[in-house]
């Protein structure tokens, strides 16, 4: 699982089936201590986050198994919404 910040919403009027009826969501990688790492990406909304919310989601095959129909190209996937966030280094 990766960490990473819901940074704004993807709208497109037209998806490949599969998406029928999914949120596409701009998510922002975090690291450990919510310092932005890499380039945002879009990502499938599993749970309902929205725009601002710490979230946690997964790449790869494993993203595309979060959904009903496994094959589909997803390449990331929301599947938790983060309430707190403790490290070494305080809240």
């Amino acid at each position: 699982m990766k960490i990473g910040e819901v940074i704004g919403r993807v709208v497109s009027e037209k998806k490949i089936e599969s998406f029928n009826g999914l949120t596409l969501l701009l998510v922002q990688p975090l690291d450990e201590m919510r310092k932005p790492v890499g380039n945002p990406l879009v990502a499938i909304d599993t749970v309902r986050a929205g725009e601002g919310d710490l979230v946690m989601y997964e790449g790869g095959k494993e993203a595309a198994m979060s959904l009903p129909n496994w094959f589909n190209p997803g390449d990331a996937a929301i599947i938790g919404i983060i309430d707190a966030l403790y490290t070494e280094e305080g809240a």
